[in-house]
């Protein structure tokens, strides 16, 4: 498995594995390519930003995104995360989540937030287990995702 920053190119692959959940693969393109140009700005977010892929065999496997913000009094958002069914459970997306935590440690963006609905409770144990707390019914913060680069959790 190979992680890295993403480009253009792999905008096809994320929003394939976005559509497999939620919406239709040609507006996650549009989303995605507009996320990652900076055209398209979630609410009270910052231009820095960041978008990484696993990459397996050519192919993308799943994805994480994150840019800095003002939102809740955060430094920063986890944007979306997702893997592919077959590859969930194996660790790709703590690994990801890893990987954006250190990207926001070196943006020196400590309180980081995520939206994440409540029924979403697979994602929310995810978040937990890595050192994540509720915020609100919608919402969980790591009050320093550094802790994320000390966790083992899976």
């Amino acid at each position: 498995m190979a992680y890295r920053v993403a480009t253009e190119a792999d905008i096809a692959g994320m929003a394939r594995i976005r559509a497999l959940t939620w919406g239709e693969e040609q507006s996650w393109k549009k989303s995605i390519a507009a996320y990652m140009d900076g055209a398209a700005d979630p609410q009270k977010a910052l231009k820095s930003r960041i978008v990484l892929v696993a990459e397996e065999e050519g192919s993308v496997v799943g994805l994480i995104a994150g840019h800095l913000t003002r939102r809740y009094a955060c430094d920063g958002e986890l944007q979306w995360i997702d893997v592919v069914p077959e590859r969930r459970g194996l660790g790709v997306a703590a690994q990801l989540l890893r990987r954006l935590a250190e990207w926001f440690a070196e943006q020196n963006a400590r309180k980081i937030c995520v939206d994440v609905q409540q029924k979403n409770t697979v994602a929310r144990k995810f978040y937990s287990r890595h050192g994540a707390q509720e915020l609100n019914p919608h919402w969980m913060v790591w009050k320093d995702i550094r802790v994320v680069l000390n966790s083992s959790g899976r």
